[in-house]
């Protein structure tokens, strides 16, 4: 008789046990570190696509409410103003408490907030634009120079702000508040989305993987803005009262300085993403363990982090938190050590100065090209958004390669940003040359002989003197002659024929007296074609223009990783934050504003409200604005070598001195900081050391 005794097998069976409920623990966990990451990547997209939108639809903006463009800087720098004012707390309160549900409330207020911008158009009248031609059939209307102006504009000065006493404003143009509020509740939401992203997959990632994350984050960011622009140029070639009006009555196209798009269309889709990106956080757990480190053989070991999930796992196990009083009492503490770390300083004003160029280029390059090129909003948003986004989106994905590929410490990767720079800057020097000349506009440009006009000549003439027209309004014809006229009563039209689209003008006196040989003395409706050339130089500017974008990307992952490596790991996440929070107050806020109105500044012709007051801008002196769009991209970049460099000499400065003190303490780091570990903590004596 035997007694069966197996305790060696039910000890083997508890292993495996034990090993499975491990191994399925560390697949749901990874799981979720990876459903994370897809939530944060649309995310990503949906508030690129909704900023992107916004800068696209400047223009549209700005001509419905009639506003100039240091107005529309304030309604652009908004956004900023809403990070501005919770990023700080949101990226060192928010690191201490569950990040995604944080990131989903934060997505919810920015779809509130996106629908909120596209509401004034549904509570205010139809656009009128100042027009002289009949619109229909059965409509009668004299020729402009048989008719005495009745319009409320001030006659002698176009860009006059004074207010006509007891007219009623037809245009609801004060409900642009509406926008700028919309827009700061958009920043208010996405002040969440960056600090706690990203500091949640650094956390719980090997230093490796999280580099190439944080690049895919920044390529999803990118592609956002190519559907952003897309949507833009969709938008912007519909009329902006579409399905409210009937089309055939709308006179202008889309290359006049009048033509307003469906702006609020973008806006309602790009709202609509955003609240569905905000679902997943709901359900995502508060941390999860970290990755594994792969070698060339798979550890069974993680990576010890400062702040890490099995500390958190623990506190959370025995109902420990770290109480409130703690938290807010070490908060301005934190804020001092940070920027007391000089290396970190020099870094944040390096990319402060470089944002500002970057802001200016993003916030008023569809208007530069606009009136650069003479091209339509639809055809300058296309093109941004599948030649300039592409080329950004590619960029940055290699740069995340080139970090993991070859884990550049801190030293070789800001090195490299600095050189791909460089580059980027020499491939912006040919756009100086690509240019158009403005049109020749009688009594602006040119006077009514054609002779070219150094500065704005009369628009009154001898041809129209005695036509009673007002100098206010813009309403372009191009009289056969080749020259443009501000309206058909400034050339002097006394008859007409057709309606709608298809109105001309007969017997414009001010083409009779301009010696071009032209007999019927006609004209027609909008600007004189640009010359041929422009089109081409359009193309030729994107190429440039997206060659620089492409190898100003290829450092941008480098760059950014500075700001994780060089604090302490405890402080990534309000690094972040000081980071994006400073570069909002400094750069996303000013530059628009003080731009729109350097820009103001060079502006020929002025549209004016109903009511009398100064509009928005219908013509900008070409060059001079040129001059000023790209120069000062140009100096702000060259500023920004300057601090990059003395980032890069202190770096070199600390390892070399470092190296002299303890060359194997020294290695060590290198290889640490190789790794992916904060420059800023170290081993030993090292750990007390700032770099």
């Amino acid at each position: 008789m035997t007694v069966d005794t197996k305790p060696e097998p039910l000890f083997q069976m508890d292993n495996h046990v034990k090993n499975s409920k491990e191994e399925a623990t560390q697949k749901c966990c990874t799981s979720s570190l990876k459903k994370f990451l897809i939530a944060l990547s649309f995310t990503y997209f949906c508030k690129a696509l909704s900023g992107s939108y916004m800068k696209s639809s400047i223009t549209q903006i700005e001509r419905r409410f009639e506003i100039p463009s240091s107005v529309i800087g304030v309604i652009d720098g908004s956004f900023e103003m809403g990070n501005l004012l919770v990023m700080a707390v949101i990226s060192y309160f928010g690191a201490k408490f569950h990040r995604p549900k944080i990131i989903g409330a934060g997505c919810t207020l920015m779809s509130v907030g996106t629908l909120l911008m596209a509401l004034p158009h549904f509570f205010m009248g139809h656009y009128k634009y100042d027009s002289a031609v009949s619109t229909s059939a059965n409509s009668t209307i004299s020729a402009p120079c048989l008719s005495p102006s009745s319009e409320l504009f001030d006659t002698e000065d176009p860009s006059s702000s004074v207010l006509i006493p007891g007219c009623k404003s037809h245009g609801g143009s004060s409900m642009w508040i509406a926008v700028l509020l919309g827009n700061v509740l958009r920043g208010i939401g996405e002040a969440t989305i960056i600090p706690l992203g990203v500091s949640y997959i650094d956390d719980f990632t090997t230093p490796e993987n999280s580099a190439f994350y944080i690049g895919i984050l920044h390529t999803i960011a990118v592609i956002g803005p190519l559907f952003g622009f897309t949507l833009g140029s969709f938008c912007a070639k519909l009329y902006v009262d579409i399905g409210f009006i009937n089309l055939d009555s709308v006179t202008i196209s889309m290359k006049d300085a009048r033509w307003v798009g469906a702006w609020w269309l973008g806006f309602i889709i790009a709202g609509g993403l955003s609240l569905l990106s905000a679902l997943p956080f709901w359900f995502l757990p508060k941390s999860v363990p970290e990755e594994e480190v792969d070698g060339k053989g798979t550890t069974t070991e993680t990576m010890e982090h400062p702040y890490s999930p099995e500390q958190q796992s623990k506190d959370h196990a025995s109902g420990q938190q770290e109480p409130l009083s703690d938290i807010i009492k070490d908060f301005l503490p934190s804020i001092k050590r940070l920027l007391t770390n000089k290396t970190y300083f020099l870094y944040l004003i390096t990319n402060i100065v470089m944002f500002n160029a970057f802001i200016i280029l993003i916030t008023y390059s569809p208007k530069y090209f606009e009136q650069q090129f003479g091209e339509s909003a639809s055809k300058t948003n296309f093109f941004i958004g599948v030649t300039n986004m592409p080329a950004i989106s590619l960029g940055i994905l290699c740069s995340g390669f080139i970090m993991k590929k070859f884990k550049l410490d801190v030293y070789n990767a800001v090195k490299l940003g600095l050189l791909t720079s460089i580059l980027a800057l020499l491939a912006t020097l040919p756009l100086f040359a690509l240019s158009c000349r403005n049109s020749d506009i009688a009594g602006v440009t040119v006077s009514y002989e054609g002779v070219p006009a150094v500065q704005p000549s009369n628009l009154l003439s001898t041809c129209n003197s005695d036509c009673h027209c007002s100098t206010s309004q813009w309403d372009p014809v191009c009289g056969e002659n080749g020259l443009t006229y501000i309206s058909p009563c400034l050339a002097g039209c006394k008859q007409l024929q057709g309606f709608g689209k298809n109105t001309t003008y007969q017997d414009c006196r001010c083409i009779a007296s301009f010696p071009s040989g032209a007999s019927n003395f006609s004209s027609t409706l909008g600007q004189c074609p640009r010359d041929k050339n422009c089109s081409k130089m359009f193309i030729y500017y994107f190429v440039f223009q997206s060659l620089s974008f492409f190898l100003y990307s290829l450092g941008s992952v480098p760059m950014y990783m500075l700001n994780l490596r060089c604090v302490e790991p405890e402080l990534k996440s309000l690094a972040i934050g000081i980071f994006t929070m400073t570069l909002r107050s400094l750069a996303g806020i000013p530059a628009p504003i003080y731009f729109g109105a350097i820009i103001d500044s060079v502006c020929m012709i002025w549209g004016v409200r109903k009511c009398g007051g100064r509009g928005a801008c219908r013509m900008y002196q070409m060059d001079n604005f040129r001059y000023l769009f790209l120069g000062m991209i140009l100096g702000f970049r060259l500023l920004g070598f300057v601090f990059c460099g003395f980032v890069i000499l202190r770096i070199k400065k600390k390892f070399k001195n470092d190296q002299k003190e303890s060359p194997a303490e020294v290695q060590l780091m290198v290889k640490m900081d190789t790794e992916g570990r904060p420059c800023g903590v170290n081993i030993d004596h090292l750990a007390e050391k700032e770099l």
